[in-house]
């Protein structure tokens, strides 16, 4: 195989941003709103972000609530990779770590907050690893981005966007905290032009 030549185009369309950072700060914030109203309050919730993005997205989602209800609602994280069931299958990852609120979880809402919602084994990961930590009262699903193409029986409780997307693409969510540019979500891959 020769390496490619500039006179050869990558068949492949572009990546096309389709949250831009107001659009994801709107998400957000409708999803702190629909957390309180389901919850009548910010009482005994507790937002675990599920690392990487996730964690970020939680602390907004914290700081949100906070502005609507002015109550602190605890953040923390909660590392998945030891409950994976696809570790042989995908690149080594070395574990995150997990905070937990000093409230704990105990008879809690507990929200699990992450970026992009796809097979559900994420998050089927997530409900194993939190079930080590203690007993919720509830346990809900916030998502930036749900992707469709579920694996398992999941679905998110909270989504700040529903992107129906091919298999052969990629979502990609930047944060500013984590990535250090502008909030965005795109999308690159699938079919060729």
């Amino acid at each position: 195989m020769c390496p490619q030549t500039s006179a050869e185009v990558d068949p492949r369309p572009p990546a096309r941003e389709v949250l831009s950072a107001s659009d994801v700060a709107r998400g957000l914030r409708r999803i702190a709103h629909e957390v309180v109203e389901r919850n009548k309050g910010a009482q005994d919730v507790v937002l675990l972000g599920i690392p990487s993005r996730g964690v970020e997205l939680a602390q907004r989602l914290g700081t949100l609530i906070t502005e609507i209800e002015g109550v602190n609602v605890p953040v923390g994280s909660l590392d998945v990779t030891m409950y994976r069931d696809d570790l042989r299958a995908r690149p080594t990852r070395s574990p995150q770590q997990t905070h937990f609120p000093p409230s704990g979880v105990d008879d809690k809402v507990v929200v699990l907050v992450d970026d992009v919602l796809y097979s559900g084994r994420t998050v089927r990961a997530a409900l194993d690893a939190l079930s080590d930590y203690g007993r919720p009262r509830a346990v809900r699903l916030a998502v930036l981005v749900d992707r469709g193409h579920r694996e398992l029986p999941i679905r998110a409780d909270h989504v700040g966007k529903n992107l129906p997307t091919s298999q052969a693409e990629r979502v990609t969510v930047r944060l500013t905290g984590h990535d250090g540019v502008d909030d965005s979500v795109t999308i690159s891959g699938g079919e060729p032009r």
